[in-house]
């Protein structure tokens, strides 16, 4: 089934852009997914094609008008009720793989993206419009946002990616960073591939690789590694406890 995707834009010309080469490209043109960029300003109601307004309490800026944006998402959803709606913006749930994952395995997805000011907070109630920040920044439009999480699910696409079990072995997939790569030359400047890599021994590479990925979220991420050692010791003895790491 092809995985749909509907992005509701002021910029459809933005899309599919990056989508269009590589790994996702070849999967656009095969038939793996598709992709609609919706103009939104074709359901603004005036002849003006007006789908901003100012402020309701004052302040700078412009905000897209919630009646726009609700014809929009109902003529997205009309073709494919099964899609979420997500809007991309800072003010929303942090995006996260499992999420992605979840995203990918369903019938796809619509993507709502604002400008200016942003939304009308009515419209997150009124159609149900999942809010995603894809990181603590400000961009000027959703666009380069949503393009972000679209390419996030289309590589989890069954025959997207070469290798099957590319995708599990990554960071986040296992709750910790991935492990650190090599390749040619075996030495550059001083520099050597770490002698386990080119051992042949397969049970010490996988060690090395899970303790490097290990040390790496615990330096880098300890959000992740918080969380990480959380829920190993809650799968381990079925309850969460407070956990103490030297």
């Amino acid at each position: 089934m092809t995985f749909a995707t509907i992005v509701l834009t002021l910029y459809p010309e933005m899309f599919p852009g990056p989508l269009g080469v590589s790994l996702a490209g070849r999967a656009l043109r095969e038939g793996t997914w598709a992709m609609d960029a919706v103009q939104i300003r074709d359901f603004a109601i005036d002849k003006h094609k007006t789908v901003d307004d100012t402020p309701a309490g004052g302040g700078a800026g412009m905000v897209l008008r919630v009646d726009v944006l609700a014809k929009a998402i109902d003529f997205a959803r009309e073709g494919h009720p099964g899609c979420p709606v997500i809007a991309m913006t800072p003010r929303g749930k942090p995006l996260t793989q499992e999420r992605v994952r979840e995203l990918a395995e369903g019938p796809g997805v619509i993507v709502l993206c604002g400008r200016f000011e942003g939304f009308d907070e009515r419209i997150f109630e009124g159609r149900e419009v999942e809010e995603v920040s894809v990181g603590d920044i400000v961009l000027s439009g959703g666009e380069c946002a949503a393009l972000m999480l679209l390419d996030a699910c289309i590589r989890l696409l069954p025959g997207v990616m070469g290798a099957a079990s590319s995708g599990h072995e990554e960071s986040f997939e296992n709750g910790l960073l991935e492990y650190p790569h090599y390749t040619r030359p075996a030495e550059w400047e001083g520099r050597t591939i770490p002698e386990v890599l080119r051992s042949g021994d397969h049970a010490k590479i996988a060690a090395w690789r899970k303790s490097k990925s290990e040390i790496d979220t615990r330096l880098r991420r300890p959000d992740l590694w918080e969380r990480h050692i959380g829920v190993r010791v809650q799968s381990a003895s079925g309850a969460q406890h407070e956990v103490q790491d030297d």
